[in-house]
């Protein structure tokens, strides 16, 4: 079938791309590749279709009702024709849309004399017109005329035998450059009696054999099959989570799937799974990963996927909760899990044998009783030990996980930005980006202390060690100034600054000659530094005994803490009141949207035990669990579901009666209180809820949230 018939079938629909089907993957490399290929006659393979009455889920594409007869499904050879529909029709093949063509080709460009492909350059292209647009060749509208070109290079009437020369040779290449679309494509077809499992069967045999598809999106290609908009609604997940700077890929996505339908890591055991599972599972990785995003920057100090090595880090994390309740069972779980990312992260858990580790740590999580502890085990099997020495950061790049984690440690402390006094994590406007700036800067290193500037020397003015945390205003503002100075103005500026970058404050270290000094103390800080921070992470937090309840109470109310009496019973009128629900509720926005806190219900403003005992009688389900549930009820009427996971709830008995003790913690972002007359926000200042204006509010989320 010949290249331009093919490309009307694709623009008439009468040719189409199952949903099954990967992306356009091709980089522009490619591309031009397949186009020199076809301009020297080189074979470029075959298509492959299936003509089948019953096709499966199309990309952008539903059938009409009405239509009889075949269609036409490409099975191998559509990254070929986007690309030459891309550069012949120079238009989005109907079955994508804009945003599916990641690298597109069309800037493509032809030298009629020399033959040669070349994507647009200005400089050498520009001002010679022999270079001409490969999209231009074939638009009948486009006068591409090899005459006026030549004219343009040659006076005929100076060199009428240069310029027949020049013409023959820009008239053949042109000729051959427009006649590909005229090439025939050799074709293969799937018969009309294969079903879609058939079908995807031969796809897989025909990659195998051919350029071979990941065995992710083989996997996809299964799943896809049994659920048509499973690539959709994983790439639109995909985007939603980039709003958050968190940056996942369909491959991640499978895996994921994968664990926790099929609790393995091999993507070849989720191709026969049926769509309702496929559907269920998704559910649960949707929820888990917002999960994850929630809780990561505020209790790991993890704002981004950039700060790991790998997200495969989270494939273990994901399949556990997908087994326990989508969440951890409480603080003290959640440090672990904590514990186990930073080591993985640390000692490259995956970095080599990627399927083997990931479906040892996948089988761990679901069958181990003390799954952290294991994982833990399981490393220190393969490393020998977690704990970080001072010899692991000597002359590391920035490239070790090493440096990561020490960005994530200072983070951890509290860490601020030397001179604009921003927190360190996640910043708005691109002045105020986080840079890694050398301490002792390289201009000055070089001639003082390394004027040969071997490979050694290189690493030692590069290393870990010699790299801070700064925004990139401050990194202009330091520049090349000399440790000895800067520091101590820093020092001075912001009290103890240093230290939470584990940089010795020891102004005499501040000098060129004790560089390597100043390396070998700041390398034993950033060891210590990261070692600390795991070693507090294994320390048990326990439930308050009654007693310190009781000092709790005893404190009064604060910023972090407040009383309420009951959750819907009216003390004054003795009977239920609803209306005090959005009261508990207001209070637990409050602390969410400021720096976290507790609330005691059962307790009244003078620090009286009332106990919930009444709101417990009013209830259908008349026990601890029913209150409980009321209480989620409430959160979710007024506050949403989605921030379930930052309230803990607990009881404590106290003068034979009970208390419930609610735990909030601060949450990424504003949170507003659902209300009939609309949102409302509220915030903690001294030991009060207060609610503030549309104009206090905007002002107070641009302040806290930067948004």
């Amino acid at each position: 079938m010949k290249i331009n018939e093919l490309l009307d079938s694709i623009k008439f629909q009468d040719m189409v791309l199952p949903e099954f089907q990967r992306e356009y993957v091709w980089k522009k490399e490619d591309a031009k590749q397949l186009m020199v290929s076809l301009f020297k006659d080189y074979p470029t393979g075959s298509l492959l279709f299936w003509r089948t009455n019953d096709p499966p889920e199309l990309k952008n594409y539903n059938i009409p009702e009405d239509k009889e007869g075949i269609t036409q499904v490409v099975l191998d050879g559509q990254q070929r024709l986007t690309t030459l529909y891309l550069l012949m029709r120079n238009s989005i093949p109907p079955y994508y849309r804009r945003e599916d063509i990641t690298s597109d080709p069309r800037n493509l460009y032809f030298n009629l004399k020399s033959g040669e492909f070349q994507y647009y350059k200005p400089k050498t292209m520009g001002d010679n017109p022999l270079w001409v647009k490969v999209v231009e060749c074939f638009d009948s509208e486009t006068k591409i005329s090899p005459v006026e070109i030549v004219k343009a290079k040659i006076d005929v009437n100076e060199d009428g035998k240069k310029f027949v020369e020049l013409l023959d040779i820009v008239n053949d290449n042109y000729s051959t450059i427009v006649n590909i679309a005229n090439k025939t494509y050799p074709l293969q077809v799937v018969p009309a009696s294969a079903d879609v499992d058939e079908a995807i069967d031969i796809f897989d045999r025909v990659n195998s054999q051919g350029t071979k598809l990941s065995d992710a999106e083989l996997a996809l290609a299964h799943i896809c099959g049994k659920w048509p908009h499973a690539r959709d609604v994983m790439k639109k997940k995909i985007r939603k989570l980039e709003e958050k700077d968190f940056y996942f890929d369909l491959v991640f996505m499978t895996r994921c799937l994968t664990g926790i339908i099929k609790g393995r890591s091999e993507f070849e055991t989720i191709h026969n799974t049926s769509e309702p599972e496929l559907k269920d599972g998704w559910k649960k990785l949707d929820k888990i990963l917002d999960y994850l995003v929630n809780i990561l920057p505020i209790n790991a100090f993890i704002d981004s996927t950039k700060d790991l090595g790998t997200t495969n880090i989270l494939v273990p994390i994901v399949v556990y909760l997908s087994n326990n309740g989508m969440r951890f069972s409480d603080k003290n779980e959640m440090k672990k899990f904590i514990h186990w990312i930073y080591a993985a992260h640390i000692w490259g858990r995956y970095s080599g044998q990627t399927d083997q580790r990931l479906d040892q740590d996948i089988s761990i999580v679901i069958k181990s009783k003390n799954p952290w502890e294991d994982l833990i085990n399981a490393l220190i099997d393969m490393r020998g030990r977690i704990e970080v020495k001072t010899s692991d950061i000597e002359n590391k790049m920035i490239q070790n996980p090493l440096f990561k984690m020490s960005y994530i440690a200072s983070k951890s402390l509290g860490a601020l930005d030397w001179y604009d006094g921003i927190p360190l994590g996640k910043t708005i406007g691109k002045s105020y980006e986080i840079e890694n700036h050398h301490i002792f800067p390289k201009s000055l290193l070089y001639k003082h202390n390394y004027p040969e500037k071997t490979a050694e020397d290189t690493k030692k003015v590069n290393q870990i060690s010699n790299r801070a945390f700064v925004t990139k205003n401050s990194n202009m503002d330091i520049f090349n100034k000399k440790p000895s100075f800067y520091l101590k103005e820093i020092s001075k500026r912001y009290p103890g600054e240093l230290e939470k970058q584990f940089i010795p404050n020891s102004p005499e270290l501040w000098e060129l000659n004790r560089y390597e000094d100043f390396m070998r103390k700041r390398r034993e800080m950033i060891a210590e530094g990261i070692n600390n921070l795991m070693k507090n992470l294994l320390k048990e937090e326990s439930e308050p005994d009654e007693t310190s309840v009781e000092d709790l109470i005893a404190s009064g109310e604060n910023d972090k803490v407040e009383f309420k009496s009951s959750l819907r019973w009216d003390v004054k009128n003795n009977g239920i009141n609803k209306n005090l629900q959005k009261v508990v509720a207001k209070t637990i926005t409050g602390f969410m949207n400021t720096k976290g806190g507790m609330l005691l219900i059962g307790v009244t403003d003078d620090g009286s035990i009332y106990g919930i005992e009444n709101d417990i009688n009013s209830l259908n389900k008349k026990n601890l669990d029913g209150f409980q549930q009321n209480l989620i009820q409430v959160i979710d009427n007024h506050i949403g579901a989605q921030y379930i996971n930052y309230i803990h709830f607990k009881f404590a008995e106290l003068h034979e009666k009970t208390i419930c003790i609610v735990n909030i913690e601060e949450t990424p972002e504003a949170v507003f209180l659902n209300d009939k007359s609309g949102p409302e926000f509220y915030i903690r200042a001294a030991a009060t809820t207060r609610p503030l204006d549309k104009k206090g509010t905007t002002e107070y989320i641009l302040d806290k949230y930067g948004k």
